[in-house]
């Protein structure tokens, strides 16, 4: 009688380097003089699987000085659409019981139609489309998540799960019944269609497979190599591969070294200890980088004695030394306490070093001196792994110092990319508006007219100019308003063309279709970019997105309001992945987790070790609690950790090792990773051995350290006489005296500081000093047609006219207005008393020492004994009568003397006369009302300030001061000569106060004592 066939099933340990040995253990096994390895089928977990092995066959090309090989077929088992990729090996075509697999895009968006239909039937409230469209891709999730698992619909309805309903939270049942329904509805609405979900029909093609090759073993060898998904159908399948004459299982880093008490310690694993029980328990060390492979044995029905160990090394193989570490790292807790017994050299990881940086951009930095050292070794292969994708690029970035390109084989996402963000900004004025900031961005995006450089650069010549009158309040929504701005800037035929292109994404109804919004964003795209647009890697990603979404949206008539655009756009790019074009160095590889595995190098770089970084934070099932999955026999979020754990494991056989974090990063300070805890643990006394000392001393040596700057000086500019020969505003007059240099940068060199995009509205004083101002003096005019003419009213309508933004217009239209009614009040009252307007927003000037002063006073009234009333609209609170003592507000003393020893100039002629009264009418809140009249004089002695008689002659002194001292003299415009002058800082950063204010403020105090 035959002895029983035993499975043929491998480990590879991670110190031998699984691509490598597993080449270098295939080639003398299957290979054939004529066909090479032809013949040979491999089942790969992915197609980066794929490629890593195609690379570790070229290198054993290499060094058995073989000119060329006939590599196996390699195909990808852990994708979903098999169809192509298995071909003829499970003869999918001839498989006519299987239906076909329904469109992934067509069933996420038949999900979010049965969702609301569901939703309506159980009474609860209409989601928002952005929402209804991410409640159905997790929901889509959850279903691939229980069919791998081979569960039904039937099975959230089994005695399991209705046992543990009273345990969960109404939101967990709210949701679970929700799963449940919708998930009915998509079977019904499948046997319609007459096909199945991708999951489903994987599992019975392995199935079909595994049936096929029991009846009849193929001729040719098939071996599996590097699969460790413990999908049931899967573990099947591999089990038949297995159990195959000419078939093997080759698992990467299974450890046989492990005790069976520490192997039982992980828990069920998928076993029940009863029929029909619980295959996870609440213990379970999900954690563990092993329990993932003890599941799948499990369902492969093996044993872990069975298993054999492959004895062939890779090229870049470690010593079997470490592989004793390795395995003690990762023990679960109990198991954990040999530690204390384990030898010095047994816990020794002789190779691996430990580097901490102070922040990410340190980390990054040295990561890179890391590999640029490495390079210096002729055939020397590097790889760095990260799970942070924004730390990978920097590293890619701080390498690119010494030219060295590294391909970032985890992409970055769609939404990241310049055509993805073009099509996100787009989207984003459909959805929010023509803010300042988006349209900007939209107009200034490097892809607009790229290919045309002249166009381009007068393109970006006519966005500046617009840019520059649209920064400031964001103006009100509508191409109205950014009309008049461009209008105002010059450029009205270059906004014509802007306008062309983005007319057709305003004025949207409600709702619109999916299809027809995506129409909208692609022709908008194409009219600003042209076929760059679409023309590489990511805008070809960009354009399989729409082509994927728009016909299945097309026919099922999706809809979606405007406002869900943007969001639902990000949330479709952010699943597609653009990889670069594989053209960077050959010996340095950036990895994902998931691209690193079975990937192997002669230093391995694992970057990131921070809690949440890797591991991840397990986020939990959106839709079903822990419990239920738990009931079903489904693996809980948590089994990802251990996945991450497996990915450092095998990352820790290579060569050369270091483990790298950073003790902040861009949110702060950060936790180190439990793995990285792990590894100080285990080395205990060794860790200070491990430690990576030399990169972080680098760093600081890394760019050459600049001189040391001088003090710099205060600064105290000498224009020429001629330069000094200005205009003097009745505004900056304050200003020369109390801060000479902020008079020097606005005047004579003509500098503005420049308004931010978007600026805050309701924070400006400019705005509203200026929305009053044009108001009151439009209103006299009228008044002065009609005197019956209302201010309410009238502002009302002055406030529509004027676009601005409608959040000011809610927060600040009614303070201003009932202020203006106070106006109008005191002006009626004024009237009776014989107080006449003569004048409004009226400029006038004066000659003094031959030096023009000018100003523009908002209002001046006549008086009943015939004297002059100056009169200073304010939005906010008036000046103090002891800053205008002081010579810090000077603006109404100066129009008085314009008044008496020059001229406004008025509609008839000009008006001068003796002014006697000065006023400030403020719109701040004054004993529970709007509306102020504040009078700067001192009207008795028990209040400070200037008296009357002292007004206008002290204002005086002070003009001719600053004239003699700086328009005709030759003092120096000292920045803050007056520290107690309570000016604006736009000229601070000009001025680089902060570089010597606290030096000449320290030098004055001790000059005081």
């Amino acid at each position: 009688m035959a002895e029983a066939q035993t499975p043929k099933i491998y480990s590879i340990a991670a110190h031998r380097g699984f691509a490598d040995a597993l080449v270098a253990g295939l080639v003398p096994r299957y290979a054939d003089e004529e066909m090479g390895l032809a013949r040979l089928t491999l089942l790969v977990p992915s197609s980066r699987a794929a490629r890593t092995i195609s690379e570790a066959f070229i290198r054993h090309a290499g060094e058995t000085g073989k000119a060329g090989m006939l590599m196996p077929r390699m195909v990808a088992i852990g994708d979903l659409d098999l169809d192509e990729a298995l071909g003829a090996l499970l003869d999918p075509l001839g498989a006519s019981e299987i239906p076909p697999a329904v469109e992934p895009t067509r069933r996420w968006l038949e999900l979010a139609q049965l969702i609301e239909v569901e939703r309506k039937e159980l009474g609860e409230q209409t989601l928002p489309g952005a929402a209804r469209l991410r409640l159905a891709r997790e929901l889509g999730r959850t279903m691939d998540r229980l069919l791998v698992e081979e569960k039904d619909p039937d099975d959230l309805l089994s005695e399991a799960v209705l046992d543990m309903l009273g345990d969960l939270s109404d939101h967990w049942k709210q949701s679970l019944r929700l799963f449940a329904r919708v998930q009915e509805r998509w079977r019904s609405r499948l046997q319609e269609l007459g096909e199945v979900d991708a999951a489903r029909r994987r599992n019975q093609l392995f199935d079909r497979a595994s049936a096929k090759w029991k009846v009849q073993a193929p001729t040719t060898p098939i071996v599996a190599a590097g699969v460790t998904s413990a999908s049931p159908a899967l573990a099947r399948m591999l089990r038949t591969v297995a159990d195959l004459p000419n078939g093997a299982v080759i698992l990467p880093d299974l450890d046989l070294k492990l005790t069976d008490e520490a192997w039982e310690e992980l828990g069920r694993a998928g076993a029940s200890c009863e029929p029909g029980g619980e295959r996870f328990g609440a213990k379970d060390a999900l954690t563990h980088p092993q329990y993932h492979l003890k599941l799948l044995l499990s369902r492969m029905g093996i044993a872990r004695e069975e298993v054999r160990a492959w004895h062939r090394s890779g090229i870049s193989a470690a010593e079997p030394a470490r592989a004793v570490a390795i395995s003690s790292l990762f023990l679960p807790p109990k198991a954990s306490r040999s530690w204390a017994q384990l030898e010095p050299e047994k816990r020794r990881l002789k190779d691996v070093r430990l580097m901490t940086a102070a922040t990410a951009e340190e980390e990054a930095q040295g990561i890179a001196l890391l590999v640029r050292e490495a390079l210096t070794v002729p055939e020397k292969r590097v790889a760095v792994i990260s799970a942070d994708r924004s730390l990978a690029r920097r590293v890619a970035q701080n390498l690119q110092r010494w030219n060295i390109e590294a391909d970032d084989t985890a992409g970055r996402a769609l939404s990241l990319t310049p055509a993805g963000r073009l099509l996100g900004l787009l989207a984003d004025l459909i959805s929010r508006g023509f803010g300042p900031a988006q349209l900007i961005g939209v107009l200034g995006h490097p892809l607009v007219l790229r290919d045309e450089p002249e166009a381009r650069a007068e393109w970006l010549r006519s966005l500046r100019r617009f840019d520059r009158k649209l920064r400031g309040p964001s103006p009100a929504p509508g191409l109205g308003p950014l009309r008049e701005i461009a209008r105002k800037g010059g450029v009205c035929e270059w906004w014509e063309k802007v306008e062309q292109v983005l007319a057709p994404l305003t004025d949207l109804p409600e709702q619109l279709p999916l299809a027809d919004a995506l129409d909208l964003l692609a022709q908008a795209g194409e009219a600003l970019a042209g076929e760059a647009l679409w023309s590489r890697e990511d805008g070809r990603a960009l354009a399989s997105l729409i082509e994927d979404v728009r016909p299945h949206a097309r026919l099922l008539s999706t809809q979606i309001e405007p406002t869900d655009l943007a969001g639902t756009l990000r949330d479709c790019m952010d699943e597609v992945a653009v990889r670069p074009p594989y053209g960077g160095h050959p010996r340095v590889a950036i990895y994902g987790l998931l691209e690193s595995r079975l990937a192997r190098a002669d230093l391995v770089i694992c970057v990131g070790l921070n809690e949440g970084s890797w591991p991840q934070a397990p986020g939990s099932e959106a839709l079903l609690a822990p419990g239920v999955l738990r009931a079903l026999g489904v693996p809980g979020a948590e089994f990802r950790i251990g996945l991450a754990a497996h990915d450092l494991a095998g990352a820790l056989g290579a060569p050369e090792v270091v483990l790298s974090r950073a003790q902040r990063d861009a949110e702060g300070p950060t936790l180190p990773s439990r793995f990285l805890l792990r590894v100080e643990a285990l080395l205990g006394e060794l860790a200070d051995e491990s430690r990576e000392k030399r990169m972080p001393a680098f760093l600081a040596k890394l760019d050459r350290a600049p001189e040391p700057a001088k003090d710099y000086p205060r600064p105290k500019p000498y224009p020429s006489p001629k330069q000094r020969r200005v205009d003097i505003k009745v505004t900056a007059l304050d200003r020369l005296l109390g801060d000479p240099y902020q008079f020097y940068a606005s005047e004579i060199l003509g500098l503005r500081k420049l308004d931010p995009l978007a600026a805050d509205p309701f924070s400006d004083p400019a705005l509203r000093g200026t929305l009053v101002h044009d108001i009151l003096d439009a209103w006299h005019q009228a008044k002065s047609v009609d005197a019956a003419v209302s201010i309410a009213e009238f502002a009302a309508r002055k406030f529509a006219e004027a676009e601005v933004h409608p959040l000011f217009k809610g927060l600040w239209q009614p303070r201003l207005i009932a202020a203006m009614e106070r106006f109008e009040a005191w002006i009626e009252r004024g009237i009776i008393e014989g107080r006449d307007v003569l004048a409004t927003e009226t400029d006038g000037s004066m000659m003094v020492q031959g030096v023009k002063v000018r100003g523009r006073a908002d209002r001046i009234d006549k008086l009943a004994d015939g004297s002059l009333a100056i009169v200073d609209y304010k939005t906010g609170g008036p000046p103090t009568k002891k800053e205008v003592a002081a010579g810090f507000r000077l603006q109404l003393g100066l129009l008085g003397m314009i008044a008496r020893d020059g001229a406004f100039e008025i509609s008839d002629g000009l008006l001068t006369g003796e002014a006697s009264r000065f006023e400030y009418w403020s719109a701040r809140k004054k004993d529970g009302e709007f509306g102020e009249i504040f009078e700067p004089l001192k009207k008795s002695e028990r209040q400070s300030g200037l008296s009357p008689d002292e007004f206008l002659p002290e204002h005086e002194r002070y003009l001719h001061q600053a004239i003699d001292r700086f328009i005709l003299g030759g003092d120096p415009f000292t920045a803050k000569e007056n520290p107690d002058y309570p000016g604006y800082s736009d000229y601070d950063q000009l001025m680089r106060l902060e570089e010597w204010i606290v030096r000449v403020s320290n030098a004055q105090e001790e000059s005081d004592q």
